[in-house]
């Protein structure tokens, strides 16, 4: 079974990188993105997506987790393009049902919100794929994160692939040295690695990516040393060994609705959520930015927004539309 809730769940995109790998995920298409790109074809674009999700985080502080993550679980399966938001058709099983998106991605309804918005002022112009990009840095904002300029001028993808997302099922027991490898191989450092990470500031997890960190981590019989022993008492409470079907759901940090650096924090106290989180203090490579984000929000705020940049930078370089309903391509059958 897999988890229902909003999981932040960061480590599914350490392994949607892989993917991007496979299918031009840094391709060329993204030079012709830009700052300003609705400046004159629909100059209210971003402040309409911006009331959208402040409306929403209003109602549902933890919507801002759920939208920041389909960013990540877009951008890495074939480049930003908004793949993730297609519904399946009769002759298309898209991404929403994969075993890394199934129960846990959630609110799509409020990208399409901003959608019908936009589309009310400026009907064609502006894509699902740069609304996810903008309504991902709006969320970090409104949660009390960095602000930083969007580039725009994506297009939305034509089709999605269950197999693909499905290739690379995320597990939780991930750690720092098989992510940094990935992060590579984008040209990514060991600092973007540990930055993004901090996604992890805020939102839930389930304790399908606990259970066996505290029961059998690595095939032990044994919790994870690495779990200092009162967190590890009280995350038992929370999830017990079947803890994996129970749909129990636990703040990532002790501030789950603020962006801020605490996560580093916990993670030098060894309370860090899952295996990904955790193993960045164990590794030295990573370990010295944990220390550094921990006594340096700045330092953090300015590394995420970097990361957060080029990953919406990860384009397939294939041809797209802007579509009308994000749900589906504009000339289905």
């Amino acid at each position: 079974m897999f988890p229902t809730s909003s999981t932040v769940s960061f480590f599914f995109f350490f392994f949607l990188i892989s993917l991007a790998a496979l299918h031009g995920g840094d391709g060329a298409s993204h030079s012709k993105l830009r700052h300003g790109y609705y400046s004159t074809t629909c100059p209210a674009a971003e402040i309409t997506v911006k009331k959208v999700i402040r409306k929403n985080m209003i109602s549902e502080p933890r919507s801002a987790a759920s939208v920041m993550r389909l960013q990540f679980h877009d951008c890495f399966v074939n480049g930003c393009d908004a793949s993730l938001l297609l519904d399946d058709t009769p002759n298309m099983l898209g991404e929403k049902e994969s075993f890394a998106n199934g129960g846990s991605l959630r609110r799509y309804d409020i990208i399409d919100e901003a959608k019908a918005n936009l589309e009310r002022i400026c009907p064609g112009v502006v894509s699902c794929a740069d609304i996810i990009i903008m309504a991902a840095r709006d969320a970090v904002f409104f949660s009390g994160g960095p602000d930083w300029a969007v580039k725009l001028g994506r297009k939305d993808g034509l089709t999605a692939s269950l197999q693909d997302s499905n290739d690379i099922m995320p597990t939780p027991r991930a750690n720092a040295t098989y992510l940094l490898g990935l992060f590579q191989r984008f040209n990514l450092s060991a600092k973007d690695l540990v930055a993004l990470s901090g996604s992890h500031s805020i939102g839930k997890g389930d304790c399908i990516g606990m259970v066996f960190r505290l029961y059998n981590q690595s095939g032990s019989g044994k919790p994870d040393p690495a779990m200092e022993i009162g967190y590890r008492k009280r995350m038992e409470k929370f999830c017990p060994p079947w803890g994996a079907i129970s749909n129990v759901t636990v703040d990532l940090d002790p501030t789950p609705k603020v962006f801020d650096n605490k996560y580093y924090k916990e993670l030098i106290k060894g309370k860090g959520f899952f295996n990904s989180d955790q193993s960045l203090y164990t590794l030295p490579e990573t370990r010295k930015y944990v220390e550094r984000f921990s006594r340096g929000e700045k330092e953090f705020f300015e590394a995420f927004a970097k990361g957060m940049i080029k990953m919406g930078d990860l384009q397939s370089g294939r041809s797209g539309e802007i579509r009308r309903n994000c749900r589906v391509v504009n000339h289905h059958h």
